[in-house]
């Protein structure tokens, strides 16, 4: 962590963003256990700005608090993934649906070179995980900033952080790079086609697929990614027609 250029945003709001790449980068490890007075005394601030984005923190479920000895960076379980899916599921899918219908040519540029950024990170021999996922949670954030929320961009990025503490990729584990680059493709000409339903469809199989194989990575189990389904409703699956 670095103390320089604290003074460019409210002190906890900094104090907050630095913390937390702490935790996405592995500086502060799952499971690893730090005092407020600690971090303060490392970024060399008071201990009220650390403490306020330490509640935060916990509020996003990145730490939890331990009485009189400090805070505790969560571990992400199987549980953990298949949660943060599901709410992919949940918000994604319906994105990819309306950004289907509504992208204007300068969009789906923006798109394209985000497609290309997937493509160049999934084909590298690079075994860094952070650089598989950051290009592709840009592609998807980019695909929620296309159907009108920045509102949901937000929320993806804390998900992608959470699933970046779990070191989730399945590339190269139980996927191989290419199908995963596929899946993106498969979305991207789906939403450049104008065809919110196939665009939807492609975004909830890329989701799911994904965190079945996560889920084998994590538990070296190759049936345990097959009983995966969404904890929330599929939207795809319910009857809109009045």
């Amino acid at each position: 962590m670095k103390s320089t250029d604290l003074h460019q945003k409210s002190l906890a709001t900094r104090v907050f963003e630095i913390v937390r790449n702490a935790i996405v980068v592995g500086e502060f490890a799952p499971g690893s256990l730090h005092s407020v007075q600690e971090i303060a005394e490392k970024l060399n601030v008071s201990r009220t700005p650390v403490r306020e984005a330490m509640l935060k923190l916990e509020e996003l479920g990145m730490i939890s608090f331990e009485r009189n000895r400090g805070a505790r960076i969560l571990e992400t379980t199987v549980h953990d993934l298949e949660e943060i899916f599901s709410l992919r599921v949940l918000l994604e899918v319906p994105a990819a649906y309306r950004a289907a219908m509504r992208i204007t040519p300068p969009e789906l540029r923006k798109l394209r070179q985000s497609l290309d950024e997937v493509e160049e990170a999934y084909k590298s021999t690079s075994t860094n995980v952070r650089a598989h996922l950051e290009p592709d949670a840009r592609f998807h954030r980019t695909i929620a900033l296309i159907s009108g929320s920045r509102r949901l961009a937000g929320i993806l990025d804390n998900l992608f952080d959470q699933q970046m503490i779990a070191g989730g990729t399945s590339g190269g584990f139980t996927r191989e790079m290419d199908s995963i680059y596929r899946d993106h493709e498969r979305i991207y000409e789906e939403i450049a086609a104008n065809n919110p339903t196939g665009a939807a469809a492609a975004m909830r199989d890329h989701l799911v697929t994904s965190v079945r194989a996560l889920v084998v990575k994590e538990t070296g189990d190759a049936e345990a990614g097959t009983v995966f389904g969404p904890l929330y409703v599929d939207v795809l699956s319910l009857n809109t027609e009045a």
